[in-house]
């Protein structure tokens, strides 16, 4: 869900922005308008979150799911060390892509005896000195499982997907040696993938690195390598705009938090509906649940899209349901499916 007020903003400059007799996406992307638009959203992101100096920002192509080998490329050589946490699909999937990447890959915690329900505890693992950074995924968009702190790695980097909870609450980026996220959660439309890297970690990438996963290159060249998503860019700089109206991370945080707790709320008071995630490990950004009997779980799915309640069928390798509750979405929207659920459940009792 994006903003309202963003889409019709988009809307409003389609076929002229800038007053130019252009839509943003026929301008060339060397040309002055459109370097000035890639350049005051970099800005407005570092001013967001409070990025230091020593970090880059770059805006690749490929999503999320690209970094996962990119990461191994630009970080490690071929057989070196590198550390894992294992808590669900999106994780696994960055491990997978390291072991192709020839990357000796070591699981400090893997969760599935809780079926990927749980996050491991802070105390329960070490970091290796030697390993070339520890990965980790903060929200497990599927499971419904997030991170409730931040991994403690010593002098090793820490590398984090966030795809889901970029900018849903303040985050100490000088924690990181890296972040990426995928703009289609909180940050705009998909086609955009959003890299935060520590300086000292940009230009160790293999000889075989092409220059469009090589940080060094993306960098020097301010992520122009190639033809950047640009339309992708420019929403983005609108989504930033409306987070600053908001408040930024912080009020961001208070609202998510009081959203997620709504729901959770509404879910442990009936008997109806259960989540299946550990308490301290619950997302506040994907709230996964249950039906006592699964077999009415399309009735569920269909009935709700036709009160307006849209995309709630849960993954197809957990079942269930799952509401996703990304910034746009307001506390209104919320209340209204905890409202459909409670008159499901009458209906169905």
């Amino acid at each position: 869900m994006l903003p309202l007020e963003v889409l019709e903003r988009a809307q409003t400059e389609l076929t002229d922005w800038q007053s130019s007799g252009m839509s943003v996406i026929e301008v060339s992307h060397r040309g002055q308008p459109f370097v000035e638009c890639a350049h005051q959203t970099e800005a407005k992101l570092r001013r967001l979150m409070e990025l230091p100096d020593d970090y880059r920002v770059l805006f690749l192509q490929g999503g999320a799911t690209a970094q996962f080998s990119v990461v191994p490329l630009n970080l490690t050589a071929p057989g070196q060390s590198a550390c894992y946490l294992k808590t669900g699909s999106w994780s696994g999937k960055a491990i997978a892509a390291a072991r192709r990447q020839q990357v000796e890959v070591q699981i400090l915690a893997d969760q599935a005896e809780s079926s990927y329900t749980s996050v491991p505890a802070a105390d329960s693992y070490s970091v290796p000195s030697d390993a070339a950074y520890l990965h980790y995924t903060p929200n497990e968009t599927i499971g419904g499982v997030e991170f409730d702190y931040l991994p403690q790695t010593g002098s090793v980097p820490l590398v984090g997907d966030f795809s889901s909870t970029i900018l849903s609450r303040p985050l100490d980026l000088s924690r990181f040696g890296l972040v990426y996220a995928g703009a289609q959660k909180n940050l705009g439309p998909s086609g955009l993938c959003l890299v935060i890297v520590r300086d000292d970690l940009i230009g160790h990438a293999r000889a075989n690195t092409p220059d469009l996963f090589d940080y060094a290159a993306l960098a020097k060249a301010d992520s122009m390598v190639n033809t950047p998503p640009t339309f992708s860019i420019y929403l983005l700089d609108l989504v930033l705009n409306w987070v600053e109206r908001q408040g930024g991370p912080v009020e961001l945080g208070r609202r998510n938090q009081a959203k997620a707790t709504a729901l959770y709320d509404a879910i442990d008071a009936s008997d109806f509906y259960a989540n299946p995630v550990a308490r301290s490990a619950r997302s506040w950004m994907n709230v996964v649940f249950t039906l006592a009997d699964p077999e009415l779980d399309a009735v569920f799915a269909s009935q709700a899209a036709a009160a307006g309640l849209t995309n709630l069928k849960g993954h197809r390798s957990v079942g269930g349901m799952r509401a996703s509750l990304y910034n746009a979405m307001p506390m209104s929207g919320v209340q209204a499916l905890i409202d459909f659920m409670t008159d499901f459940e009458r209906r169905q009792g």
